[in-house]
């Protein structure tokens, strides 16, 4: 099947789970002959996404474009959903071990691209095709205005359950400040009703992800915050200072934040 053909797939598959208001829905794609051992500077896309998941490598800018297949077929398949869910589970079974001081100053920190809403319907378009073309700032920024992005179904979980813990949660971001109030409207109407703090990246701040967030979080616990758990889908979420007791990564093969 060729490049065409599977966006026309994709784009029917994400534009009927969208009308529909399913964003939880499993999209079953045909294997592609091939597509799991396309090489890659010696790697198979499988071993080029293991290296990314475990930033083994760092610091790349697109998609290899002989993955584009394999990293669609991950996405929007069933493996996708069930790596998010085995991340969910880990951290509630982590979460109901921990004894809540019960003066609300026990939090849970999460980012929200690709950690608690998913832009998948935006990625599977052919100008982005899962990452294989260069990011557009403006494009994405655009896509982030619509408010349309919808939840990714085993974090959603995950803070429901750490609401009925007793958690606290803060939602500390890289998007800009501009888009606050779409961003409080989209977290609500995924399913995301409650939080602390939701925290986002002042439009003049040029610092890298690592910089911003670890002095964020750096910040929270000078307030007198406990971070329990932190959860995000880049290393840069997770990595730095003040990073909490326990940190989790969700998948994310799209894409690469310093």
């Amino acid at each position: 099947m060729g490049g065409v053909a599977l966006f026309i797939v994709l784009a029917t598959i994400v534009a009927s789970s969208h009308a529909e208001g399913i964003p939880q829905q499993i999209h079953h794609l045909r294997l592609y002959t091939g597509a799991a051992g396309s090489k890659i500077e010696g790697l198979s896309c499988l071993s080029w996404r293991f290296a990314v998941e475990t930033d083994n490598f760092r610091d790349w800018s697109v998609v290899p474009e002989k993955c584009e297949h394999y990293v669609g077929y991950y996405m929007m398949g069933e493996q996708y959903r069930k790596d998010c869910d085995a991340v969910a589970f880990v951290a509630m079974a982590y979460a109901e071990t921990v004894a809540l001081a019960g003066d609300g100053r026990d939090i849970w920190v999460f980012d929200i691209d690709e950690t608690t809403l998913s832009n998948l319907p935006y990625f599977a378009r052919p100008d982005v095709a899962f990452g294989t073309k260069p990011f557009n700032n403006t494009a994405f920024n655009a896509w982030v205005a619509e408010g349309k992005a919808p939840a990714i179904p085993g974090s959603l979980m995950l803070y429901k359950k750490l609401v009925s813990l007793g958690f606290k949660i803060v939602f500390l971001t890289g998007t800009r400040e501009t888009y606050r109030q779409v961003r409080i409207s989209n977290l609500k109407k995924a399913g995301y009703h409650t939080w602390k703090k939701l925290i986002l990246k002042p439009d003049n701040d040029s610092s890298t992800a690592v910089v911003y967030k670890s002095s964020r979080r750096a910040e929270l616990e000078a307030a007198g915050y406990r971070i329990i758990g932190n959860m995000g889908d880049q290393w840069s979420d997770l990595l730095g200072t003040n990073v909490g007791n326990r940190t989790f990564k969700v998948p994310d093969p799209m894409y690469y934040i310093a």
